[in-house]
């Protein structure tokens, strides 16, 4: 009997270490809670700041952005294109990691038509971000459009992209400011001379840029000074300047007190026409750009000033957005800081700050940042000009 009730006992137990078993198995489910309560990690959908067409082309990628960017510049007529931007451009791609193998890079020569050719065979041939500054901002929402069509985002580089929410970012310098920085710059060197007339020799009709420059420079001189002549300068050709400088110095009898030139090509062709016609002393002439032929000419006494924009800071601010879209990431917001209306949406713009650059601060300026060197600058034949000004 006692064994009986022993037996018993033992059974009842092991009964009791089984069910106990059976329950502490069921509760462990609760200490790992399911992915779908994870939220460090927030849906694309929730991020308001990247642009739209950057999500099909977004790469998980851990080791860094493949596949093609593309570089489409305007034109070549003004020097800074093939100088500055395109190699500038390339040496931050390489920095970032960048194979500039994978860059499409094409120029278009002032021809808005191959722009856009050049345009569908980079997409065609795999780009994956397009960064152009177009020949014309109107006809190249076309481009834009195709691009987004595609679902490749769209960096409007220097000149804004017009008419299309297909841009996604847009990168330059407050260009209206340039425009009041040369006629600001004008009326200093007019010294406070009554009803001077002068002479405006803007930019491209078709260059966005041009327009918002023409519009910063009248509302600083519209009542100042006399408005005699003014061109729009097709193609930014300095030719082109030059004759119609030539045509404001015959109906004007050679009488101009200043010359606002919209960028130092334009500047140069209008120094020309007025040499050639014997004006002498030369009136101030303003300029863009900081071209080395420029800022000879500021030192020598030729042209009064120029705009200096950074364009190494911004070439390689335009890599920077085009290898993080490439890796389907969202640009730092402390990048963009502004948006810009282009007739159709505002776009989320990044925008650098021009400073004029006159014969007193080309050292701390253009030679301070490395843009061009001294010894670019201070040729045999502008060495004595160089000394006088203290560039050394």
């Amino acid at each position: 009997m006692i064994k009986r009730i022993t037996s018993f006992v033992a059974l009842l137990t092991v009964l009791a270490m089984l069910l106990t078993a059976c329950g502490g198995t069921a509760s462990t489910p609760t200490t790992a809670p399911p992915a779908a309560t994870d939220t460090t990690a927030p849906p694309v959908a929730t991020d308001t700041t990247a642009p739209a067409a950057t999500s099909t082309t977004a790469s998980t990628s851990s080791s860094g952005a493949s596949g093609k960017i593309a570089l489409l510049l305007p034109e070549t007529k003004t020097a800074r294109y093939e100088s500055q931007d395109l190699p500038d451009f390339k040496a931050k791609l390489t920095a970032l990691g960048f194979d500039v193998s994978n860059l499409i890079y094409s120029n278009a020569n002032q021809d808005a038509n191959a722009q856009k050719s050049q345009a569908e065979a980079a997409l065609t041939n795999g780009a994956k971000v397009l960064v152009l500054d177009p020949v014309d901002s109107d006809a190249a929402s076309a481009i834009a459009d195709e691009a987004k069509a595609k679902g490749v985002p769209v960096i409007a580089y220097d000149r804004l992209i017009n008419g299309t929410d297909s841009v996604n970012y847009y990168l330059s310098f407050d260009n209206e400011q340039v425009g009041k920085l040369q006629g600001q710059s004008l009326l200093t060197a007019l010294n406070g001379k009554t009803n001077a007339t002068v002479v405006m020799i803007n930019g491209s009709p078709t260059d966005n840029n041009a327009k918002l420059f023409k519009a910063g420079a009248h509302s600083v001189l519209d009542g100042k000074v006399n408005i005699a002549k003014e061109y729009d300068t097709p193609d930014w050709s300095p030719d082109k300047a030059q004759t119609e400088m030539q045509q404001a110095l015959t109906a004007l009898g050679n009488k101009v007190d200043g010359v606002l030139a919209a960028n130092d090509g334009t500047g140069g062709g209008a120094i020309a026409a007025m040499k050639a016609a014997g004006v002498s002393p030369l009136p101030p002439v303003t300029g863009q750009d900081a071209e080395l032929a420029g800022i000879q000419r500021i030192l020598a006494g030729e042209q009064y000033m120029t705009i200096y924009k950074a364009i190494k800071k911004e070439a390689e601010t335009a890599a920077q957005l085009a290898y993080t879209l490439l890796n389907g990431q969202t640009p730092d917001a402390s990048m963009v800081n502004g948006k810009v209306n282009n007739g159709k949406v505002d776009v989320p713009s990044i925008l650098l700050v021009p400073v004029a650059v006159t014969k007193a601060n080309v050292e701390d300026t253009v030679v301070a940042d490395g843009f061009w060197k001294v010894s670019d600058i201070c040729t045999a034949d502008f060495a004595a000009a160089c000394t006088a000004a203290g560039v050394k």
